[in-house]
């Protein structure tokens, strides 16, 4: 920050400039003194840092030596007007420091004279400087054009800020500098502003994080270029020169004014030893560069890492450090130069914390020391309050310096394992605060296992990220495919994470897929291990632990799969299917994987692979719903979810008894494909229903994220063989679009069907009681009799659905394990189009004993398990051709016509 004193950092032992005025003076070509001056001091100092001299003296000496250069060369000139001009050094010369070969930039500071009255002169001493091979920056501008130039230009402007007279009029410099720092130049709230905007722009380039590949050590968040930014607005505000005043205005304590240092220090040996090594400016940590500097730096491979892995990890974490420190200051810059004239707004958010002007803060400084839970709470709160910008700079203060508080105690105080918990099931704000939990150094505390990995790279092409950056990139990814506008580029993601049962499970196993990696081992195998502990202290069920420790185990098998096997082979997707064993693992598998490829580099995911990996689920979905689906640990998830419904039927005060004696007669299967809010409801609703005539039906709004806002009809009555026909029917009756069913046989006869539905023109319905009444009604007097089947209308087809046409496929197979006939529909989706098939199914005098519905796009996939009349399988040949034939002919009559 700011250039320091030329005499501390002088370096006579690298270059003794009365000794070069001796030599110059014995000889009349100056060009090869000057070279072999810089030569040998570069040669004295290359050696010196090899033996580990003190950086500050090097990166400040070489300053020195190159203003000793130019001001000797400058008096070789014959300068006219010298009293009106100046040789003055900006950006990082004007600093004070320089690397081996970082540009030296100068500006020739005039007093309102025309430079085309000694532009030869300019031209001869800058030729000269090229010649003696210095890398010069040159501008020539008068005062009133540093003003100039500096309100247009933001870098511009900064470069003038750190600016020093080398030789010349002292009081140009002077003036010049006044003029560009004046409040009509730049404000302190404009420059606070432009710089920040130019600091977010940096960052994007680096895809805003410091954990790239090949990370840049100037302009990656957490870099150089992060520390002189902290500087630059330090010098603008207070006119600071130094680090350590920022600790005499109370934005550093010492502790922190001695990591940032450190910090600083450390980048420039890596910024030196890159420059030394690559003989050129280069300030990318390229791969090649990586392992160099990693052999220079004595790292040797061990079995936890290669050399190069391990000095990648280290600056990782530094630039973390960084990042943090720069994160946390320029909250308080804006803090003191964009609200100082404000009136604080402060609203209370509970007993810890408040908003002051929309960032969270403590509501007392001793908040975490009293109560430490509050650092995982106040992660829930940013979450849950999504207008809150950030984290006051006072509050992150608070937070790096309470952080040894997270102990094993912690870990398993149940309060802070909800607190987590709550916060993956968030419905804004998940990656957002992982990210700043990561930044403060919160989430490597509470979980150490993710300590671990922070900061750590795997030295191939494949991984772009470290370990840490790439879980969290993979998190993001599960989060962005929730949304409307990632439907287009990952249409098949959108759709299945939407339907996921609880999509905290896949947030889970986002953090711990790669979690034990450089560990030695089988990363997946421990991996595995490593989430069943997780959830041991998160009180996560039995069935979920399951769920989680075979992603982990399996993230792979899918992407393996799908690039290695022949997926055209029928006996290489029942294999997979086999592995997989359910839709529920299949699902959260596929998501898993997708966000896996694309956040471990962004180049791998490409036409070819999106097809490879649909194609293997679409494969693997039919079979399993053909019949192969066995559910893994069935029990355990029947168990978990029935102590799940249990715990809200409890606070219904319902009978204990009489709901396990219930529960005995509706079969795996309900339990199986619903969830324990939906088994609840059921549940209540029934026994209340008491021995009054059925169908009982209820309405409500569905807890189905992919239908959100769309409405669930439930309807429990006799297991009939017109319900179905009758029921779709009268659901189109009422201009209902079903997008869902699920229909299930119970063991005393009865069956339990649900509807989701949203009116004909797919919008949700009215949220009007009277109007939700009117559907119970209409159905309820539709359904008394099933065989009163009701006439099927003509409804409106929505125009984007007239542009797709697909021909009906049917195919018809037998499943002897339910003995029953699975017939499969593939056609466009059509309002109407299951109360044309229950139609059909009447006809032909069919019972369906469930039906799998499912709208793809505009494309629909319908399973129905079917039997004839006398409950068998239907195993007619002639019959099945018919039928197929029929279905085929009646739906794309319906579909033409609706065209």
């Amino acid at each position: 920050m700011g250039a320091t004193s030329q005499s501390v950092f002088a370096v006579p032992e690298y270059l003794d400039p009365l000794a070069l005025e001796d030599a110059l003076a014995n000889t009349k070509n100056a060009l090869p003194v000057y070279r072999q001056a810089l030569d040998k001091a570069k040669t004295l100092m290359d050696e010196a840092f090899c033996n580990q001299a003190d950086i500050r003296k090097l990166i400040y000496g070489r300053a020195w030596i190159i203003d000793q250069i130019l001001c000797s060369i400058w008096k070789r000139f014959d300068w006219p007007h010298k009293d009106k001009l100046a040789l003055v050094a900006v950006g990082g010369y004007g600093r004070g420091e320089l690397h081996p070969y970082s540009d030296v930039d100068i500006l020739i500071l005039t007093d309102g004279i025309n430079p085309e009255t000694f532009s030869d002169t300019i031209s001869a001493f800058l030729t000269f400087l090229w010649d003696i091979k210095l890398d010069i920056g040159s501008s020539v501008r008068s005062i009133d054009e540093c003003y100039e130039a500096s309100r247009n230009d933001i870098t511009i402007a900064t470069n003038l800020i750190e600016s020093r007279t080398l030789t010349g009029n002292p009081d140009l410099q002077i003036n010049m500098y006044q003029r560009v720092t004046s409040e009509e130049a730049w404000s302190d709230k404009e420059f606070f502003k432009a710089k920040l905007e130019e600091q977010n722009q940096r960052h994007e380039k680096t895809n805003d994080t410091a954990y790239n590949l090949e990370p840049n050590l100037k302009n990656s968040p957490g870099g150089l270029r992060d520390i002189q930014t902290i500087g630059w607005v330090a010098k603008r505000h207070f006119g600071a020169t130094y680090l350590h005043d920022l600790v005499h205005h109370g934005f550093l304590t010492d502790s922190e004014l001695d990591t940032l240092n450190k910090g600083e220090l450390y980048l420039w040996t890596l910024r030196y030893a890159l420059h030394m090594i690559s003989k050129r400016r280069e300030d990318r940590l390229l791969f090649d560069h990586q392992r160099s500097l990693a052999k220079f730096f004595d790292y040797k491979d061990q079995d936890s890492g290669l050399a190069v892995e391990q000095f990648m990890s280290k600056y990782y974490r530094v630039a973390k450090a960084m990042s943090g420190f720069n994160d946390m200051l320029l909250q308080y810059f804006d803090e003191v130069i964009l609200r100082r004239s404000d009136k604080p707004r402060i609203e209370p958010l509970n007993n810890r914390f408040k908003i002051h002007d929309d960032y969270i803060e403590v509501a007392y400084d001793r908040v975490f020391e009293h109560h430490p839970f509050a650092l995982m709470e106040l992660f829930v709160l940013l979450a849950q309050n999504p207008q809150i910008k950030g984290v006051r700079a006072s509050t992150i203060r608070l937070i790096r310096e309470h952080r040894h508080l997270i102990d094993d105690e912690f870990r398993n105080d149940l309060r802070n394992t909800s607190l987590f918990m709550e916060l993956l099931r968030s419905r804004e704000g998940v990656s957002t605060q992982l990210r700043r939990m990561n930044r403060y150094g919160i989430l490597g505390r509470y979980l150490p296992e993710f300590g671990q990995v922070v900061g750590q790279m795997q030295h191939d092409l494949f991984h772009i990220y470290t370990v840490d950056a790439h879980t969290l990139k993979v998190i993001q990814m599960m989060r962005q495919f929730r949304h409307e506008s990632m439907q287009e580029h990952f249409p098949l993601a959108h759709r299945i994470i939407n339907q996921l049962p609880k999509i905290e499970l896949l947030y889970i196993a986002g953090l711990y897929h790669d979690i034990a990696k450089g560990r030695g081992g089988d990363h997946s195998e421990l991996g595995a291990d490593d989430v069943i502990q997780f959830c041991k202290r998160h009180h996560i069920g039995k069935w979920d632990t399951h769920l989680l420790a075979w992603l982990v185990k399996n993230h792979l098998k899918m992407s393996m799969t799908a690039q290695r096997r022949d997926i055209s082979d029928p006996d290489v997707i029942n294999q997979f299917a086999h592995e997989v064993r359910d839709i529920i693992h299949l699902n959260y598998l596929y998501v898993l994987t997708v966000a896996d490829i694309n956040a471990t580099n962004h180049s791998l995911w490409n036409s070819w692979r999106a097809t490879l990996l649909r194609q293997l689920y679409t494969e693997t979905k039919r079979a399993l719903r053909r019949g192969l689906e066995n559910p893994i640990n069935k029990e355990d998830r029947i168990e978990q979810l029935q102590q799940e419904a249990m715990i809200m039927l409890n606070q219904m005060q319902m009978d204990v008894a009489a709901v396990h004696t219930f529960w005995e007669m509706l079969g795996d299967e309900y339990f199986l494909r619903e969830d324990a809010t939906n088994i609840a409801w059921h549940t209540q609703a029934i026994l209340g229903h008491g021995d009054r005539p059925l169908p009982l039906i209820l309405v409500q709004k569905t807890s189905y994220r992919l239908y959100e806002g769309a409405t669930e009809i439930f309807i429990y009555a006799d297991d009939l063989p017109q319900l179905f026909p009758a029921t779709v029917a009268a659901l189109d009756q009422l201009h209902l679009n079903v997008l869902d069913a699920r229909i299930i046989p119970t063991d005393n006869g009865r069956t339990l069907n649900t509807y989701t539905v949203l009116s004909e023109d797919n919008k949700p319905l009215p949220d009007n009681p009277e109007y939700l009444s009117r559907i119970q009604t209409a159905l309820t007097e539709e359904l008394d009799d099933p065989d009163d089947f009701p006439e099927i209308i003509q409804r409106r087809v929505p125009r984007v659905l007239k542009l797709f046409a697909i021909p009906t496929s049917v195919n018809l197979s037998n499943d002897p394990s339910t003995h029953q006939t699975v017939l499969e529909v593939f056609t466009s989706d059509r309002p109407g189009l299951l109360a044309r098939l229950g139609r059909i199914f009447v006809d032909f005098n069919i019972s369906v004993r469930k039906a799998k519905i499912s709208n793809v796009g505009e494309r629909v996939e319908d399973f129905f398990f079917i039997t004839d009349a006398t409950g068998h399988p239907i195993s007619d040949p002639d019959l099945c051709a018919r039928l197929q034939q029929t279905i085929c002919e009646k739906l794309d009559e319906h579909i033409q016509h609706s065209n």
